[in-house]
């Protein structure tokens, strides 16, 4: 009896071991798989209908997915490129592909179960991670399954009218209020940088109590409400020089940690605030980290998706600078809401959609009156067939990343 007991007690030790390497197998293979996706997310490539330029991003998607995978350990030992892998092409659809990865371990070696035989076992796991673009749920409108909405937290208090910037007479929409879907072809709204005076990112109304407000004008936004849709974050904060005074830079600077969801409603700002535009420079100079014109950059020789982003001499990552990056602070997203032009918005508007931009996109610090140079890298469109609960998205990035399956 003792013996047996003893058996079983020593077998038990393998199983407890075993079931540990299955669970670092699990992890690894959810951190690769989000981390692939979140290259598709940040690349553009989703907001490509074409699906062009999914495959080289792709490329660089399973770069990535292998390395981060490759930091880990199974049972005690390295993963290395034998043990995983990936699809020769992403799942999905070219708005909404999804990355799967497989990590699989065939040479763990047992313990007391050698006693039977036994002396090496394979653990392996598998996950699926999806880029979720909301603008396909425009294919969906009038069917009996929608797909479901997003919402998105960090997202700049900048309230973009539905006008184009491609269009300097306001005349064409980013998006199709109904379907989400992009009225245009986004082969050059995609990259599509705004670096002269006159269509710089510029608030619309310094003194926005007047009734009514200005009408929409593209690229010109209006400020969020920051006692309502927009409040200013109360930790977290990066440390600024010149310090931030206000809760309009706080919010630039910070993350705004209440969620913006498509088809909601949202408040701009009715205050007479004079100094807006002047005081956009210094948290956004702040947070692209280009206050000595040393940030971040998109990459010159990605001027269409998918895109790559070069750190800065400036980066706060040690040893990132003059390398390839997968995220940058740069990179922020802003709401789009249903507008009509040569009417003037009022209280609360309907966001629509949103837009990826990367701010200061040659790593220079903002010109003194605070008119931001920016670039498109992604276009999210909500489409009013998007129901249900939201996927949650951190506001980075308008493309929603979750694990599908495990």
């Amino acid at each position: 009896m003792l013996f047996v007991i003893g058996a079983m007690a020593a077998l038990s030790i393998d199983v407890v071991t075993i079931y540990t390497a299955r669970s670092e197998a699990q992890l690894a293979a959810d951190a690769a798989a989000l981390a692939g996706a979140r290259v598709l997310a940040n690349s553009g490539a989703t907001s490509d209908t074409s699906g062009l330029s999914m495959a080289n991003a792709w490329d660089r998607a399973k770069q990535v997915a292998l390395q981060v995978a490759e930091q880990n350990k199974v049972g005690g030992m390295n993963l290395s490129a034998a043990d995983i892998t990936l699809p020769a092409s992403p799942g999905g659809s070219n708005t909404n592909p999804t990355v799967k990865v497989t990590v699989q371990k065939n040479n763990l070696p047992t313990f007391f179960a050698r006693i039977w035989g036994t002396r090496q076992v394979t653990v392996g796991a598998t996950a699926t991670a999806e880029a979720y673009n909301a603008s396909g749920a425009g294919a969906a409108v009038g069917t009996a399954a929608p797909p479901p909405t997003i919402a998105l937290t960090c997202v700049k208090p900048w309230l973009l009218p539905n006008m184009d910037p491609r269009d300097s007479s306001g005349g064409t929409t980013i998006f199709d209020p109904t379907t989400g879907a992009l009225t245009d072809s986004p082969s050059t709204l995609l990259g599509h940088t705004t670096a002269g005076p006159p269509s710089r990112l510029q608030a619309r109304c310094s003194d926005c109590s007047v009734t009514p407000v200005p009408s929409p004008s593209p690229w010109q936004y209006y400020p969020g409400d920051p006692t309502t849709t927009f409040p200013p974050p109360t930790q977290a904060l990066p440390s600024c020089t010149p310090a931030l005074t206000t809760a309009y830079q706080k919010s630039i600077a910070g993350c705004i940690e209440t969620p913006i969801a498509c088809n909601s409603n949202a408040n701009f700002d009715t205050a007479n605030y004079p100094s807006r535009n002047a005081e956009t420079r210094d948290p956004v100079n702040c947070l692209t980290h280009a206050i000595n014109n040393k940030g971040d950059e998109v990459d010159p020789a990605s001027t269409t998706p998918p895109f790559q982003f070069l750190a800065g001499d400036d980066n706060p990552v040690v040893g990132a600078a003059g390398n390839d990056v997968i995220l940058s602070d740069s990179l922020v997203t802003v709401p789009v809401f249903n507008s009509t032009k040569g009417t003037a918005p009022s209280n609360p508007v309907t966001i629509i959609g949103f837009v990826q931009l990367f701010l200061s996109f040659r790593g220079r610090a903002s010109p003194a009156n605070g008119f931001v140079r920016t670039e498109v890298i992604n276009v999210v469109g909500c489409g009013t067939a998007a129901t249900g609960q939201p996927i949650l998205g951190n506001g980075s990035s308008p493309v929603a990343v979750r694990l599908i399956s495990q």
